[in-house]
């Protein structure tokens, strides 16, 4: 597929992403999300991809949703705005959260509604000290949505959570950090670099192990403690089997750096 709205590549077994609108700040548009879900299978399929960074183009990760793509004008016919979340945002968002391989987001600037949201689903993000993180939606009378109401309860609280999507107050990144939205926050020059380093690191770690992490971090949000401790027995299995286990402990033993395969 060729993108027009995104760049794509991988390198080293990690694949980066990049919202490429930087006129328009990384705006969505219904093609954007397209090109994103296409990404996201090619990330799936791809045994060597082993880690995914997603970032922004411009001076801007992402203002949410393109309004002129779903515009509304006294007198003309309103746009279904719970289709575009069926068959836009929601597919993509949830990929990308239950994506198995570790994922990185580069936030470099202002991430304002689903953009905001689309970050938040990763597995960890790495902000630039002039980023922000906007929950725009009460000011055009809207909820938050890409998941906004179920992932910002999770990391940072119910109060907070209605707090942020009522007022739409700005967040800055280190603020971020602080009320335990986003992982971490670096230099304006430097964010990038150490996204990239990170999501190289992981690409070569374990990824099964993580991948098995994750969905053990996922269920907890429902399972009774009972129920984890079970999970996390089913899982271990897996990960006792793995060849990256194998791996491991036969470096540690010859004290030599181990090679995992994912597997």
């Amino acid at each position: 597929m060729a993108y027009e709205c995104i760049l794509f590549d991988v390198n080293d077994g990690v694949a980066t992403l990049t919202l490429n609108r930087p006129d328009l700040f990384n705006a969505v548009t219904a093609q954007m999300l397209g090109e994103i879900k296409d990404a996201l299978n090619v990330v799936e399929k791809r045994d060597c991809i082993r880690a995914l960074l997603i970032t922004g183009a411009g001076k801007g990760f992402c203002s949410g949703q393109d309004l002129n793509d779903r515009s509304v004008s006294p007198g003309s016919d309103r746009p279904d705005l719970g289709l575009t979340l069926r068959d836009g945002y929601n597919p993509v968002v949830t990929q990308l959260y239950e994506l198995e391989v570790p994922t990185i987001c580069a936030v470099n600037g202002t991430a304002a509604g689903a953009g905001a949201n689309l970050a938040l689903a990763c597995d960890m993000v790495i902000a630039s000290e002039k980023a922000k993180f906007i929950q725009l939606f009460s000011n055009i009378g809207l909820i938050p949505d890409s998941a906004g109401t179920w992932i910002l309860p999770r990391l940072i609280g119910l109060a907070q959570a209605k707090a942020l999507a009522m007022t739409a107050r700005s967040v800055m990144a280190e603020e971020a950090v602080s009320m335990g939205m986003i992982y971490k926050v670096a230099g304006a020059d430097e964010f990038l670099a150490e996204a990239k380093e990170l999501a190289a690191s992981l690409a070569k770690r374990p990824t099964l192990g993580f991948a098995l992490t994750k969905k053990a971090f996922h269920a907890s949000f429902q399972n009774s403690l009972t129920a984890q401790l079970d999970m996390e027995r089913q899982l271990q299995r897996i990960g006792g089997f793995s060849d990256d286990y194998l791996e491991g402990v036969t470096a540690f033993k010859e004290k030599r750096t181990p090679n995992y395969k994912g597997k």
